[in-house]
């Protein structure tokens, strides 16, 4: 993990304005320079806290999200996938699903930013993925063996994908909660 002398106020304002300028201007075209004119910060100061614009802007995304799955435990798998969709808003929701739709073809291109979105935002919250489903596991809620368990954040992450794709339509609470009921409970036998 990273040392910071920044104030977690000051982090937050440099991880708003990297994601205005995305929004802004895309991936490609987000540059440190840009990041330390917005934000009236050296390019050192940026280099010396995050190894450039990949982990810059994976922390940002990180920064973002309006809760951890790490922090969701509420006694029932139900509860959990529940909780982890209805509490958005959505508003945020909808700028999220842009921001991702515009990383996309970086993520394809630029190995660097791929390699830092799964260290800094997608490996901690499949670990707290089955971490809940370990818990889910112990409570003997879920079978250990069921073979859909690997497959989970597989299936969170194609709600979210496929409803633009398919009804031109952003994936909000009360979709992800129909989802959640419909397709990832019965998957695991629930």
């Amino acid at each position: 993990m990273r040392r910071t002398r920044l104030t977690p106020e000051r982090e937050a304002e440099l991880y708003e304005a990297v994601l205005a300028l995305l929004r802004e201007v895309g991936y490609d075209a987000l540059t440190m320079d840009a990041v330390a004119a917005r934000t009236r910060a050296s390019k050192a100061t940026l280099y010396r806290q995050w190894k450039g614009k990949p982990e810059l802007v994976a922390s940002a995304l990180r920064h973002n999200k309006p809760m951890s799955l790490a922090d969701i435990d509420t006694g029932t798998v139900r509860g959990d996938l529940q909780s982890m969709v209805c509490s958005a808003d959505q508003d945020r929701m909808d700028k999220d699903a842009a921001l991702m739709r515009g990383l996309q073809h970086a993520i394809h291109r630029d190995p660097d930013l791929k390699q830092a979105l799964r260290e800094v935002l997608i490996q901690p919250e499949m670990d707290a993925l089955d971490a809940m489903f370990r818990r889910a596991v112990d409570r003997g809620e879920i079978e250990a063996g069921n073979p859909a368990l690997p497959f989970v954040g597989h299936m969170v992450l194609g709600g979210f994908i496929a409803r633009p794709l398919i009804e031109d339509r952003t994936a909000d609470s009360e979709y992800l909660s129909r989802y959640i009921d419909a397709v990832i409970l019965p998957a695991l036998g629930l």
